[in-house]
């Protein structure tokens, strides 16, 4: 796991790298279903698989740990809908079982990995009194000198 000093991007967290290899497999078992699916199961699986890996790196980009917590939240929401989904698969037989079985594993071991995340980001909150995440851009140098991200006025 990252260190609030540490000049990482979303990609280079494990639950992100887990969660897009995880979306790829869901957006494969979604072209596997039948036609009747086409716009209804598989439409579906997409959209939530995509949701999967976006609110992990929306939450990323976020400077206070509160933000980064919710959309991690959000992501693991996503997670357990696909879950679902793959029950879904099972019960109309779409997949086998040993499949769903395999692939469910799958996503319970990503839950796992997402509740750590989340420790990991509310242990960072509680060591951090000014509940913000500073961290150094690689682009732009130190952070904490700015504050937070709510600097700019309309």
């Amino acid at each position: 796991m990252p260190t609030k000093q540490s000049a990482s991007t979303f990609e280079d967290l494990e639950v992100y790298q887990v969660a897009r290899e995880f979306r790829k497999t869901m957006y494969r078992v979604a072209k596997e279903l039948p036609d009747i699916e086409k716009f209804g199961l598989a439409s579906q699986m997409r959209r939530v698989a995509l949701s999967l890996t976006n609110n992990i790196a929306e939450g990323h980009g976020r400077y206070h740990y509160l933000d980064q917590i919710k959309f991690t939240l959000q992501s693991r929401g996503s997670l357990e809908e696909l879950i679902d989904d793959l029950n879904t698969c099972g019960d109309e037989q779409y997949l086998p079982a040993d499949r769903v079985d395999c692939l469910k594993q799958k996503g319970w071991r990503l839950r796992q990995l997402t509740d750590g995340y989340i420790r990991y980001l509310r242990e960072q909150k509680k060591s951090d009194a000014s509940s913000s995440a500073q961290e150094a851009s690689p682009l732009y140098g130190d952070m904490t000198a700015i504050g937070d991200d709510s600097r700019f006025s309309i």
